[in-house]
């Protein structure tokens, strides 16, 4: 049960997805390809084509986002959804069902000279081995350098407010979606409770990405969100592991809950030992090698190994990414890892966003359709649980210090790829109707796009003036927006 449990956890990243990975892997791939009729040959061309149009998409709403003083991850999940099936069908994922573009399978046939089969073959290689990995590396990477910003003993310090923020956004929405979709709509208990925990996601990349672009990321609303986001993700695990247990076998495991709380706890108690004695080692271990590139490759197998452990133990790699930046954050050369990282944040973030602004399913908006229409009648309530849940926990911060209660609980209604693996694992376990399925992805569009909007505007205005600039990833290093 755990195993299966752990395969399917919100974020589907896994050892292969590291970021050294990802150097090694494209050369294999490309061989095993390369037998005959030029597959090869259209598989690069297809990688580069790809990678092209995501990256010109991502320059021009990008662009439009920062003249409209919007953060640039807006831009890159609606260029995603223009580029994917729904729209213009650039990047698809899906291998039935979404054709892919036929102007760019015409452009890769004339530039390779291989057949139509070939070129299709190669594209859809390419997109499932290549571009989604580049994507979840792009995570790794955020959450990295996200930890290297952070100030772990000011973490600490909004711990106790952080986790009532945890608990509070995550109780609140899934007993207001379980029980207005068992009362109002006549759901079943177990969809609805399907439902309900797709409402207690939080997408710690888009948070973290926002915070970084509006300069707000060590405020001390900041670290709240950042905190609260990542217990959130540790509890959200815990509530799919019980909805999955009763759709599995009919009655909750309380030994698979107990395990996860235990190893969450242990893995952060951990952390914070290893940035009171691995980092002196490491400073001293850096200080005594001579290869230039050697700061950049032990701080990836840092972060890798860290990564793999979090996933050994049955949590995301995302949490390990995010301790190894905690643990190095805390070093002499917190500085030097953040500008030797802007690379992979210019790069394999644009993708991350942009991929999972592609794997939305446009067409569920579309009232014209019959199926769609109750499940967007149902979705209009799900929203609305999602954003008041999410605000009310803001609300529950307990401190006598004046705080931004509003911009906390904005900060967490963002549910974006994380919401969009619990509609999948719903639809794949036959838990929701097309319906309920329906209503859970525009629920997670909306929250997804309206979230980046509402925080640049919760701040105080004299608070975000002077983190204006930092907006534009052109003009100012992405690791460091402050």
């Amino acid at each position: 049960m755990l195993g299966a449990i752990l395969t399917a956890n919100s974020l589907e990243l896994n050892v292969d997805l590291s970021i050294t990975s990802l150097f090694y892997q494209l050369p294999n791939l490309l061989l095993a390809l390369s037998d005959s009729g030029g597959e090869e040959k259209a598989t690069i061309a297809a990688l580069v084509g790809t990678a092209g149009i995501i990256f010109l998409f991502s320059v021009i709403l990008g662009e439009i986002c920062v003249r409209l003083k919007l953060p640039t991850v807006l831009g890159d999940l609606v260029a995603g959804m223009l580029l994917g099936g729904s729209v213009l069908g650039f990047i698809v994922f899906s291998s039935e069902g979404i054709e892919v573009n036929s102007a760019l399978l015409s452009g890769l046939e004339f530039v390779t000279g291989a057949s139509s089969a070939v070129v299709e073959q190669a594209y859809r290689f390419q997109m499932k081995d290549f571009l989604d990995a580049s994507a979840n590396i792009g995570l790794l990477a955020l959450l990295f350098t996200t930890g290297l910003e952070s100030d772990l003993k000011e973490l600490i310090r909004v711990g106790t407010q952080a986790t009532t923020v945890a608990i509070t956004g995550v109780a609140v929405p899934f007993v207001l979606g379980t029980v207005v979709l068992i009362q109002f709509f006549g759901v079943a208990t177990i969809p609805a409770l399907f439902a309900g925990a797709a409402l207690t996601a939080t997408s710690i990349g888009i948070t973290a990405k926002v915070l970084q672009d509006i300069g707000r990321l060590n405020s001390e609303e900041g670290q709240i969100i950042l905190g609260a986001a990542i217990l959130d993700d540790i509890l959200g695990i815990i509530v799919l592991a019980v909805v999955l247990s009763l759709i599995q076998t009919g009655e909750i495991e309380i030994t698979n809950i107990i395990y996860l709380l235990t190893s969450a706890s242990l893995f952060v108690l951990g952390a914070v030992f290893l940035t009171k004695v691995f980092g002196s080692v490491f400073v001293s271990l850096i200080n005594n090698i001579k290869n230039p590139a050697a700061l950049m490759l032990l701080a990836i197998i840092f972060l890798n190994s860290c990564a793999l452990l979090a996933t050994a133990i049955g949590l995301e790699a995302i949490l390990g990414a995010f301790a190894a930046g905690l643990v190095l954050g805390e070093t002499e050369f917190q500085e030097k890892l953040q500008s030797l990282f802007e690379p992979f944040i210019f790069v394999y973030t644009t993708i991350f966003f942009v991929t999972i602004g592609a794997k939305v399913d446009l067409s569920v908006l579309n009232p014209t359709i019959a199926a769609n229409q109750k499940g967007l009648i149902i979705a209009a309530c799900l929203i609305v649980i999602a954003i008041l849940g999410k605000i009310i926990a803001g609300f529950a911060v307990f401190t006598d210090k004046p705080i931004n209660r509003l911009a906390i609980g904005t900060g967490m209604i963002p549910r974006g790829e994380v919401g969009l693996v619990f509609a999948g694992l719903g639809a794949t376990t036959g838990a929701l109707s097309n319906s309920l399925d329906a209503a859970i992805i525009i629920m997670v569009i909306v929250t997804t796009l309206i979230a980046p909007i509402m925080l640049r505007f919760v701040f105080p205005s004299s608070e975000t003036e002077d983190s204006e600039e930092a907006v534009d990833r052109d003009c100012v290093p992405v690791s460091k927006f402050n």
